[in-house]
C-alpha cells in the first residue's frame, strides 16, 4: 500500500534580524509594532478630523506615545501571566526581553484601555469616542504583528495535511498550519475592511462605542475560529476552549453591550424662527 505524502510548501528561513550594524541590531518583529502604530497613527488622525471632530493632530500624536506604552507592557504582562507565568517566573530576567517575541494581545488591549481611557479625560472627548477611533486602526498593527509572528516561526499551527502545511523550525518534524497567516487575514485584512466601512460609508459614528464594539465582536470571533487551527500553547481551559477562545468570550459580551448601548449624539436644536 502506497502512502501519499502532501505536497508541502517550504516554510522561508528569514532571518528575524531585519539589520544588524556591529552588536546594534532592528529584529522584524520590532519594526512589524513600529510600522503598525505609526501608520494607525496617521490614520488615525484623518479619521478624528471628520466630524463630530473628537481629537486635534496634536492629542493623537500625545495619545500614541501612552497607547506605545500600554501595548509592550500590557501585552508582554499578559504573556507572562497568561501564557507562561511558570516559565518567566523561573527565567525573570527573558520578561524584558521583549526583542524575542512574546505578546499577548488580550494583555496589549488592558493596556490601550488604560491610554484610552486618560486620553479621552484629558481631551474631553471621553472613553467611548476615543475608543471608537483608536479601534478602527488596530487592525492595521494586529496585520502586522502576526506577520512577525510568521517571520519568527513562532506560534505555528497545529499539525495538518493541507496542500499549504509548513514543517516549521522549531515546532518538530511534522507538517502544520500557517495559523499565523489565517489570522493576519482575520484579525488584520478582514476586520480592517469593515472598519474602514463603518468609518467612511455609515453615520456609526454618531454612536458613540458602537465602532469599538465591533472590533471587540469581531477580533474576538476571528481568534476563536483561528484557535482551532492555532497550536496551543497552555492547556484548554476546563478541556473545552483554548485560552484565546476564553480570554474572547468577555470581549464578545462587551463589545455586544457596547452596541446595543450605544445611542446617537444629541445635536442641538436650532431656534425656532421669530
Amino acid at each position: 500500500m502506497n502512502i501519499v505524502t502532501p505536497l508541502l510548501l517550504e516554510f522561508p528561513r528569514i532571518d528575524p534580524v531585519a539589520i544588524a550594524i556591529g552588536p546594534f541590531a532592528i529584529r522584524w518583529y520590532a519594526l512589524a509594532y513600529i510600522a503598525g502604530i505609526v501608520l494607525g497613527w496617521q490614520l488615525m488622525k484623518v479619521i478624528a478630523r471628520r466630524p463630530p471632530k473628537l481629537m486635534t493632530d496634536e492629542q493623537c500624536d500625545d495619545f500614541v506615545t501612552w497607547c506605545t506604552l500600554g501595548i509592550v507592557l500590557g501585552g508582554r504582562l499578559g504573556q507572562v501571566l497568561f501564557y507562561q507565568p511558570g516559565y518567566y517566573f523561573s527565567n525573570p530576567l527573558e520578561i524584558l526581553m521583549v526583542w524575542k517575541g512574546g505578546m499577548a494581545f488580550h494583555g496589549g488591549l488592558l493596556g490601550v484601555f488604560a491610554a484610552i481611557w486618560w486620553s479621552g479625560r484629558q481631551t474631553g472627548a471621553g472613553f467611548l469616542r476615543v475608543g471608537d477611533v483608536v479601534a478602527s486602526v488596530v487592525p492595521i498593527g494586529l496585520f502586522f504583528g502576526r506577520i512577525a509572528n510568521f517571520v519568527n516561526g513562532e506560534l505555528w499551527g497545529r499539525v495538518a495535511d493541507v496542500p499549504w502545511a509548513m514543517v516549521f523550525p522549531d515546532a518538530g518534524p511534522w507538517p502544520r498550519h500557517p495559523s499565523q497567516l489565517y489570522e493576519a487575514g482575520l484579525e488584520g485584512l478582514a476586520l480592517f475592511a469593515l472598519m474602514m466601512v463603518l468609518v467612511f460609508r455609515t453615520r456609526l459614528r454618531e454612536r458613540p462605542g458602537f465602532i469599538g464594539g465591533v472590533f471587540l465582536v469581531g477580533y474576538a470571533l476571528a481568534r476563536s475560529v483561528c484557535e482551532f487551527f492555532r497550536e496551543p500553547e497552555v492547556e484548554d481551559v476546563f478541556g473545552l476552549i483554548t485560552m484565546g477562545q476564553f480570554l474572547s468570550l468577555p470581549m464578545i459580551l462587551g463589545g455586544l453591550y457596547l452596541m446595543i448601548a450605544a445611542r446617537p449624539i444629541k445635536r442641538p436644536v436650532a431656534p425656532a424662527p421669530g
